[in-house]
């Protein structure tokens, strides 16, 4: 067993504010309400990373367990909203440590699992004389719009080039097509999908779009002028 991992009973009212980062999973304990049940247990830390729930029934026996490692933030806000109207505590599991130390647990491994390398593809001017392909080797994990913009590679259209937020997820305009691997990224959260509802299902916005395995990235996909999110 890890000794990181710490497994508590709460009630479902547990006086916890939780977090996450700009990749919207990986839910952490942002703050403790200092009056609240999880800060009075003694058991909980800031920074603690979320990983389990389960309700426990009215007879005192567990229910169905909801694994939350790396789910989305507002995947785990429904774990929470959806228990029965009878679930008065809940067993919650947590992780002791950071984002990147607890995927390494997770695969078994040691520290050193953290700096596996991804491949990933742009495709730049799909289409055109200029077209250009570039293979960027990069961390697992990494941030597409900074990994893109390290790398020399514009991701921004038109005057947002000069006009956008700086990866703050304000202006919706660092818009990229993931053609390939969509399923090595973080999920969509409802804001982003909100903001990219009249686009493709590939299309992400790059800020907000975090890479754990080899994925193919194109630029400048085409856009419509009701496409355009702000």
């Amino acid at each position: 067993s890890d000794d990181r991992l710490r497994r508590i009973r709460l009630p479902r009212a547990t006086g916890i504010e939780w977090g996450t980062d700009l990749s919207f999973s990986f839910v952490y304990v942002r703050d403790l309400e200092p009056s609240g049940a999880a800060a009075l247990s003694g058991e909980v830390e800031v920074g603690d990373q979320i990983c389990e729930l389960r309700p426990v029934i009215e007879d005192g026996d567990d229910g169905e367990v909801v694994g939350l490692v790396g789910a989305p933030f507002d995947e785990v806000m429904n774990a929470f909203a959806s228990l029965g109207k009878t679930v008065k505590d809940v067993d919650l599991v947590f992780f002791r440590g950071t984002k990147d130390e607890l995927k390494a647990a997770c695969k078994g491994g040691s520290l050193a699992d953290t700096d596996e390398k991804i491949m990933v593809t742009v495709i730049q001017n799909k289409g055109s004389k200029e077209e250009e392909i570039r293979y960027i080797e990069a961390k697992a994990g990494c941030n597409v719009r900074q990994l893109l913009t390290d790398n020399g590679i514009n991701v921004y259209q038109s005057v947002t080039r000069w006009t956008n937020c700086k990866g703050k997820q304000l202006c919706g305009t660092c818009i990229v097509n993931i053609v390939d691997g969509a399923g090595n990224t973080n999920r969509k959260s409802l804001d982003e999908g909100s903001t990219l509802r009249e686009n493709p299902e590939s299309y992400r916005l790059s800020c907000v779009s975090f890479a754990y395995g080899d994925i193919t990235v194109e630029t400048f996909p085409p856009i419509e002028a009701a496409q355009w999110t702000r």
